[in-house]
């Protein structure tokens, strides 16, 4: 090391003597300086190009300072377009440069490329000759650059979390942790908790211009401290000590311009590309510092009659620019990190295909370093990522940070040993306390003072990671003559205190900094660092792009509107709609409705918009790129020509269609009343969405908004009949202000107001004004105006408060860092110290012998010239692809015996996972060919899948049971009828073993990077999950990506052990470590195309691959102590048969080992003598019955467990039921007008309707995420889909069996209907149906979409038809007769049918009816509604119907329909 040094500080002379020398050059005049240049140079460039850029710099320094630091020189290769190519051939050898002076904010994206591909050719190799030379001219003329310095001290992180049962997430736990909530803001502390350390006074330095590593295994507290040092730390959380940036505290600069927190969660717009997200990034952020140092550079060479680099000046005046929409700085990252290939690809998510995982992980990074900050703290930036493109990132970041004097700390999961040697210093962290801070060329030595080696075959990283692990330890004592005791991390921590590094760190931090020595740029004090007009410009520019992207959503919601109004029109067409009565006003206020819940139903498509949102906000908010109105004045600015549009559309169809007062003037009236009830729509449901934050509350409480304004309209509730302390909620809804303009605009037209009517008094009145008074309705032409105005001022009301929620709320939930600490904590703290310590490099030895109690038959699969076809994509085809199909995997031939742990390993693409797919018979579509035998005998795909396990790369599981229940579940399912119930379960107990979960066998699984499992915990889990199947042959995807080097070990123990038990194991392998990669037995090597180049066995130390590659002529030998994973994926490269003129898979074919393993796939394509062919007397190993119960079991702790979504649902339906008997409170007994009737109908109506409407939507998102675990279990062989879908169903019935039931009871007894068992009975029975049908109709739509957005969107379709044909807006008897049909199969339409059957059907009262004498209240409902009540029986049928409809068709949709693309 110390020689590395030395060579570094002889470089570092040598480069400033060259500097001294160049500066010397200052005091020649200008024609010397390039005389001299063009001499040394005229070997490779001409004189007049050299005299021409001479020229063009004395141009350039004449020109005023502003124009100076804009024009830079570009430098482009002077190209012939009739150039033959021996011509070109001499060009290459002679370039001929031109110089064009450039403004360099209006540089061409074509112009930006050509810059980069010429300047930063190869990425890591030119960047650090660029930097060199940029790091030379500010060191040429004394500029100095800002450096930061961070410190902490002693500092200590504490959190509180329930401990046991009480932590899980029932409805009980849940409604105690409101009711205590609530009793905390009153100083009553019920609550017990555990106080849980995270950070244990710790203390540290981050040094400018070196990079520094954090190490640490599974829940140590990596997150926590990188959080903590950014400033960023959960609030839940307690935090105590000192953190300092150039001496001052966090509270004395802003810390989230000065420095950045990238995260391990990968959060970005799915419908911006790369490029996109990158120059947005960079807008937001500003240039820093920048353009001062460019100034004071420009001014010192000025002065000295220095000339720069014309390549470097481009870059730091291009770079420097502020308000640029598209900065070279973006190319210049794409670059550096290797994005560039996917630059203009969308990011994507999991409806829309985009980039891959480590390509997203790459956008998180570079979307920090296009801006200025030059303090970093990088969070698992590996993830996803190969080796070779980990260490070209991280070594560009290492150039970056020593040549620019940059301050970075990082965390990375399993560093490859080339990578860990790019790093200065290390942190390593464990059990919440620093075990380790120095140089890394020290920290060995620190470990062998304790005692302790490191393996000469085993990683730096991997070593440390596992050193102060209880269980990992032993197998490290160096001393075997002395006895081994186990030390604990507290007691590491203490030894280096005494280690010569501990020392020098403790007397460096003895010594405050002085902050007189901090540059004025290093530390920002201001939060706006960007001017106000080009953040706006920015966000107006993502918006417009994103209304563009979302175009789709646009377009359904206009042909949305377009399909409502057409129906609106033809079912109030004006042919059938007069104006001679005050019945006719009626039907037009109906018609006046209907249009006010389109448009107000119209808006709910912001609820979804904004919800996916709100992620992204949340995180550029934190990092203070703009303010929250900076993101809601776009937003809702932007939508207003669509909002114009979509109100032309509707009141160009219906207005002259239905029939309305004819005038123009109250057209353009009712026009602009619509579009202001669209954006007052808008603005309730997006201010929803912030204060909501979640889908399913959001749903809830927009439904919640909708209700209060549509009860307390005025129309569901005549103005008269609100009760005295309800009415200020008459003068709070907008609808109330929107039904009042409606109304006045059309009945005090010429045509109503000059029309009398006698009323049943014998008084005379103007048509209008009797109809408006009818319906209690204002009638004066100010109310128009009013309305107007208060539907504009509750529209800017609605986005400011928007705008607030966003300012000041914060994302539901804890980040997955604090949980996950918290939960495994709770875990580490209740290990049992009888835990044996076991090795886990113990890959080629038997750990431990793990004897199954289940017997199970060893089963060999061999394969022959199997081959794998797609239709060729359409991309492909416009770039000239003539194929129909494209092969992706070509005369693949092998074999997998048991016992035996083979790895399938090839690049990115060469089909890896496509091959496992097709051996397992997981494939949903393609082309298979070639032959497939199980122990000699053909693969049968229905008994095979009895035989197999197959753990996916996604850990998917159903997040609401435990872990020891999800294997119960699997156990029961797919263990044969023959085990009894007390094996399987001790089956169970022993496979939790041998996977290591029984110390979390009862922790909740949760949603993966939410809550619950980490990573690796939930990979152990999948294993598990296949393994309690008693498998012969398990394919494992990736079973160690995203995991650290240690979990990485204890998943590979437990595939280990399982291979032990004489079961044939495969996995697909990313870039493995050395131990990982030398725990299995064989290898199957593909390259890109599907083709293998290697199958056969490793040996030991990777003997037998080594010398196979060495073997063909030109492959370099392997390294002392490389990885030979690594090297063989290095020297088997695209690039390696380019320059060796080889194809590894023809070498292969021709190989003996090749002709071996034909052989032998020959001899296990027979089978064995006295062998019989797999055979089952049925396709799954439990009866229909038996996999319904289990189903049933399992959706019983789902729904239990699941309190966002069923106690969010009950208290809706409390809060709704309260709401409406406090309003229409003892409604039921006021019958005297045919408007009480009316009156009656309409809350009946509202609150099946919204309450059906919360079921459905709140159902979507759960039904979806249990799809996605339902896909796996039926295609491991569980069950089929119909036990499934019904016991999904029957959950649902106790659920809203319980709503329904105390729903009943608070309506029926506050609206005060007549107590009769009978009445009460039917209102129950009509209550629960509907609100059943309604639960189902929410989980049909979820069926047949590929996920719950556009289920949302499309149940929503229905809503407004279901309002306009529920019998409120218009009677059975006035709906045409071409309509009628859909009135018959509207199940809202028999809800409000039996409801006002069973309880005014009946009634021998007498009411008023408008324009008409007296009439009993039967009749009046059998002639005016066309409501009979010998047609109750009907009713009942038909509603249980609906019910029993919308559930056969889920189950018959989820068994055809599947949406998961393989």
């Amino acid at each position: 090391m110390e020689g590395i040094w030395d060579s570094g500080r002889r470089a570092s002379r040598n480069l400033r003597r060259s500097m001294s020398r160049e500066m010397k050059m200052g005091a020649w005049g200008m024609e010397e300086v390039f005389a001299r240049r063009g001499g040394r140079s005229a070997s490779w460039r001409s004189d007049e190009a050299d005299d021409e850029e001479a020229l063009r710099w004395a141009a350039i320094e004449k020109l005023p300072t502003y124009d100076r630091l804009r024009t830079g020189l570009l430098k482009r290769i002077v190209k012939a377009d009739d150039e033959d190519e021996d011509q070109r051939r001499r060009r290459r050898r002679m370039m001929r440069y031109e110089h064009k002076e450039v403004d360099v904010r209006k540089l061409g994206e074509d112009e930006k490329k050509e810059f980069i591909d010429r300047v930063f050719k190869v990425a890591e190799l030119d960047n650090l000759r660029f930097l060199n030379k940029l790091r030379n001219r500010i060191d040429r003329v004394g500029v100095q650059l800002p450096t930061m310095e961070v410190r902490f001290e002693n500092v200590t992180v504490h959190a509180k979390c329930h401990v046991g049962n009480r932590a899980m997430p029932t409805l009980t736990n849940t409604a105690r942790d409101i009711f205590e909530s609530i009793l905390g803001y009153f100083g009553v502390n019920l609550s017990k908790r555990m106080k849980l350390t995270i950070l244990n006074n710790v203390s540290g330095m981050i040094k400018p211009a070196r990079m520094t590593l954090l190490l640490g295994p599974p829940s140590s507290g990596k997150t926590t401290l990188l959080l903590a040092l950014a400033g960023k730390l959960d609030s839940s959380l307690k935090m105590y000590g000192d953190i300092t940036y150039n001496g001052y505290g966090l509270n004395e600069f802003v810390a989230q311009k000065t420095a950045a927190y990238i995260s391990q969660n990968d959060v970005h717009v799915a419908e911006m590309t790369v490029r996109e997200t990158l120059d947005f990034s960079a807008r937001c952020q500003g240039v820093g510092p920048k353009y001062e140092l460019l100034s004071e550079l420009a001014k010192r060479e000025k002065e000295a009659g220095i000339f720069p680099e014309a390549e470097v000046d481009l870059f730091m005046k291009a770079t420097a620019m502020e308000g640029m929409e598209s900065s070279l700085q973006t190319n210049y990252t794409l670059r550096i990190l290797g994005l560039d290939i996917c630059a203009n690809t969308i990011v994507g998510d999991e409806l829309q295909r985009g980039i891959s995982g480590g390509q997203k992980k790459r956008v998180t990074t570079g979307e920090m370093i296009v801006g200025p900050t030059k303090t970093l703290f990088m969070d698992e930036i590996s993830t996803g990522l190969d080796s070779s493109t980990t260490f070209q990132i991280v070594k560009c970041l290492q150039q970056i940070v020593h040549l620019g004097e940059a301050t970075i700390l990082m965390s990375l999961l399993q560093p490859a040993p080339e990578t860990f040697d790019l790093f200065d210093d290390i942190i390593l962290i464990s059990e919440g306390h620093i075990v380790y801070q120095g140089p890394r060329e020290y920290v060995l030595d620190f470990f062998n003072a304790c005692g302790f080696q490191c393996p000469d075959r085993k990683g730096t990283a991997d070593f440390l990671q596992e050193v102060t692990s209880k269980k990992d330890q032993k197998q490290y004592w160096a001393d075997r003559t002395k006895p081994y005791t186990y030390i604990p991390v507290s007691e590491f921590a203490d030894l280096f205190k005494r280690f010569h590094a501990g020392l020098r760190l403790e007397n460096e931090l003895s010594v405050p900094f002085n902050k007189s020595q901090s540059h004025k740029a290093a530390l920002i004090f201001s939060k706006q660092s960007v001017q106000i007009s080009d953040l706006l410009k920015a966000s107006f520019a993502k918006e417009l792009l994103l209304l563009k992207r979302n175009s789709f959503v646009y377009i359904f919601k206009t042909i949305q509107i377009i399909i409502m109004a057409i129906v609106g029109s033809t079912v109030f067409i004006r042919t059938r709609m007069h104006t001679n009565s005050e019945d006719d006003g009626a039907k037009y206020i109906g018609a006046l409705l209907f249009g006010l819940i389109v448009n107000m139903f119209n808006g709910f498509l912001e609820v979804p918009l904004s919800i996916t949102r709100l992620p992204v906000f949340y995180k550029h908010r934190d990092l203070l790129f703009y303010p929250a109105w900076v993101f809601t004045l776009p937003n809702a600015l932007l939508r207003i020509p669509i909002s114009i549009f979509e109100s032309l559309i509707w009141v160009g169809i219906t207005y002259y269609v239905i029939g309305y007062a004819p005038e123009p003037a109250r057209f353009f009236k009712h026009m602009l009343l619509v579009f202001l009830i669209q954006q007052m729509a808008a603005g309730v449901f997006r201010a929803t969405a912030g204060f909501c934050r979640s889908m399913i509350i959001a749903s809830t409480g927009g439904a919640i908004a909708i209700l209060s304004m549509f009860v307390l309209g005025g129309f569901v509730l005549p103005r008269g009949e609100i009760p005295k302390w309800c009415i200020w909620g008459y003068w709070a809804s907008p609808l109330s202000y929107a039904y009042n303009a409606l109304a006045v605009n059309e009945f005090l037209a010429p045509r109503w107001m000059n029309t009398m009517v006698t009323r049943p008094d014998g008084t005379t009145k103007i048509l209008g004004i009797a109809v408006l008074e009818n319906v209690q309705v204002f009638h004066e032409n100010k109310w128009y105006w009013i309305g107007v105005g208060a539907l504009l001022g509750f529209s800017i009301l609605f986005n400011v408060l928007f705008t607030l929620s966003l300012m000041y709320l914060n994302p539901l939930g804890k980040p997955q860092a604090v949980i996950s600490e918290v939960r495994d904590s709770e875990i580490t703290a209740a290990r049992s110290e009888s835990n044996k310590s076991s090795r886990i490099n113990q890959a080629n030895g038997v750990a431990r012998t793990g004897r199954m109690v289940l017997p199970f038959v060893p089963l060999a699969m061999s394969f022959n010239e199997v081959n794998y076809f797609v239709d060729m994509p359409a991309e492909m085809k416009e770039q000239g692809a003539a194929e129909d199909r494209l092969q992706l995997l070509r005369e693949v031939t092998g074999a997998f015996q048991p016992g035996v742990l083979t790895a399938l390993m090839g690049v990115s693409g060469a089909g890896k996972t496509t091959l496992m797919d097709v051996l397992a018979g997981r494939k949903t579509g393609g082309y298979i060919e070639g032959d497939i035998h199980i122990s000699g005998y053909p693969k049968d795909q229905a008994t095979f899948a009895r035989i197999s396990g197959y753990c996916e790369q996604n850990d998917i599981h159903s997040p609401q049971v435990t872990v020891r229940e999800s294997l119960i579940f699997s156990a029961f399912l797919r263990l044969p009828n023959e085990v009894t119930y007390d094996e399987k379960m001790r089956f169970v107990d022993e496979v939790m073993e041998l996977v290591e979960l029984d110390n979390i066998k009862d922790a909740i699984v949760g949603l993966p990077g939410v809550t619950g499992l980490s990573t690796e915990q939930r990979k152990r889990l999948t294993i598990a999950v296949e393994l309690v199947a008693n498998p012969s042959i398990i394919f494992m995807d990736e079973p160690t990506s995203g995991l650290d080097a240690r979990a990485a070990a204890i998943v590979m123990r437990t595939v280990r052990n399982t291979v032990n038990t004489g079961r044939t194991v495969v996995c697909t392998i990313h870039q493995p470590s050395i131990d990982i990669f030398e725990a299995f037995d064989e290898l199957l090597l593909m390259k890109r195309g599907g083709q293998v180049i290697y199958s056969g066995p490793l040996g030991r130390h990777s003997q037998n691959i080594i010398e196979y590659f060495e073997a063909i002529p030109g492959v370099s030998k392997i390294k002392d102590k490389c990885n030979p994973a690594t090297w063989m994926l290095e020297v088997s490269s695209m690039a390696a048969e380019v320059q060796l003129g080889i194809d590894f898979a023809e070498y292969y074919r021709s190989s003996s080992l090749h002709q071996h393993n034909k052989a032998l796939v020959n001899a296990l394509s027979n089978p064995a003598p006295g062998t019989n062919d797999l055979y089952f007397r049925t396709k799954y190993s439990q009866s229909t019955i038996g996999q319904f119960k289990a189903c049933l079991w399992k959706q019983w702790w789902t729904y239990w467990r699941s309190p966002d979504y069923n106690l969010v649902r009950y208290s809706f339906t409390l809060f709704t039921a309260l709401l409406l008997g406090t309003i229409f409170w003892k409604i039921g007994q006021n019958r005297n007008s045919a408007t009480d009737l009316k009156t009656i109908i309409g809350s009946m109506y509202a609150s099946v309707l919204f309450i059906g409407i919360n079921n459905c939507s709140t159902v979507q998102p759960v039904v979806s995420i249990e799809r996605t675990v339902f896909y796996r279990e039926r295609a491991a062989g569980m069950y089929s889909a119909l036990p499934y879908a019904i016991a999904q169903v029957v959950m649902e019935i106790p659920y809203v069996f319980i709503q329904g039931m105390y729903f009943t009871v608070i309506v029926y007894s506050m609206m005060g209907f007549p107590w009769t068992a009978v009445k009460f009975l039917w209102f129950f029975f009509i209550s629960f149906f509907s609100f059943l049908y309604f639960t189902y109709y929410g989980m049909m739509t979820v069926s047949i979409s590929p996920n719950h957005q556009v289920a949302a969107i499309f149940a929503g379709t229905f809503y407004s038809i279901f309002n306009l044909f529920s019998g409120f807006f218009i009677a059975k008897p006035k709906i045409p007769h071409w309509w009628v049909w859909y009135y018959w199969i509207c199940p809202l339409a028999w809800t409000v049918y039996g409801l006002i059957v069973t309880q005014y059907g009946d009634l021998e009262d007498t009411i008023q009816v408008p324009g008409e004498e007296r009439q009993k209240i039967k009749d009046y409902v059998k002639h005016y509604y066309g409501y009979h009540t010998d047609f109750i029986g009907v009713v009942a049928a038909v509603l249980v119907g609906f019910s029993v409809f919308f559930a056969v068709m889920f189950a018959y949709c989820i068994k055809k329909l599947n949406f998961q693309q393989r």
